[in-house]
C-alpha cells in the first residue's frame, strides 16, 4: 500500500502544474548537484546521486523518474547539465552512459522505498539509500565494460571502488536530510 511522500505530504494533493514544477525541481536539483564537487579520497565526489536520492525519496517513484528523464533529456539536447558543465547526446553514448541511464531506476527505487514507507526514519532511508546506491552499479558496470576495454575486474575497480566512500556519505546525508523533513513536518503539524 502506498504512503504519501515528503512532497505531497508538505504540498498536498498534486495538481498537473505541481507535478511539471516538481518534475522541474528535480531536474534542476540534480543538474546543480551534477556541477558540485566534494574534494575526497581517491576521487572527488559530486552530489549528482545525492540529488537524486532526494528527488526519489521526496517525490516518489514516478515523479522522482520523470525529473531524472528530464535532466538525461535536458543534457542530451545540450544543456550543460551533466558533471563538470558536460552536454550532449555523446554522454549518454560514453563509459557513464550505463550509470547516467540507472539514474533513472536509481530514482525510481528511491521513490518507491518512500511510497511504501521504508525510507521514513534515520536507518531505514540510509539503508535504503545504501541498497539504491548499490543497485545503480549494475548497469552502470555493464555498459562500462561494454564500451571500454576494461573487463569486468577493471571495471569494478575503476567505475565502483573508488566512489564507495561517497556513496556511504550521501546515503547518511540523504538520510539524515530526509528523516530531518520528516520531523519537521511532524512538528509543524503537531
Amino acid at each position: 500500500m502506498a504512503q504519501q511522500t515528503l512532497l505531497q505530504a508538505s504540498l498536498g494533493t498534486s495538481s498537473l502544474v505541481k507535478k511539471a514544477l516538481i518534475v522541474l525541481g528535480g531536474s534542476a536539483l540534480i543538474a546543480v548537484g551534477a556541477q558540485v564537487s566534494v574534494p575526497m579520497l581517491p576521487v572527488p565526489m559530486t552530489l549528482q546521486t545525492l540529488a537524486i536520492l532526494m528527488v526519489g525519496f521526496t517525490a516518489g517513484s514516478r515523479l522522482g523518474a520523470a525529473a531524472v528523464v528530464a535532466y538525461l533529456l535536458e543534457g542530451a539536447a545540450g544543456l550543460p547539465v551533466f558533471a563538470g558543465g558536460g552536454a550532449g547526446a555523446a554522454y549518454l553514448m560514453g563509459p557513464t552512459g550505463g550509470f547516467l541511464l540507472g539514474f533513472v531506476a536509481m530514482a525510481w527505487a528511491a521513490g518507491l522505498l518512500a511510497e511504501r514507507g521504508v525510507a521514513r526514519g534515520l536507518v531505514g532511508t540510509a539503508l535504503a539509500a545504501l541498497a539504491v546506491s548499490a543497485a545503480l552499479y549494475v548497469p552502470g558496470l555493464a555498459w562500462l565494460t561494454a564500451v571500454t576495454p576494461l573487463d569486468l575486474t577493471g571495471a569494478i575497480n575503476a567505475g565502483a571502488l573508488p566512489f564507495l566512500p561517497g556513496d556511504v556519505v550521501k546515503a547518511v546525508a540523504a538520510a539524515l536530510i530526509v528523516s530531518g523533513a520528516w520531523n519537521a513536518l511532524g512538528t509543524r503539524r503537531g
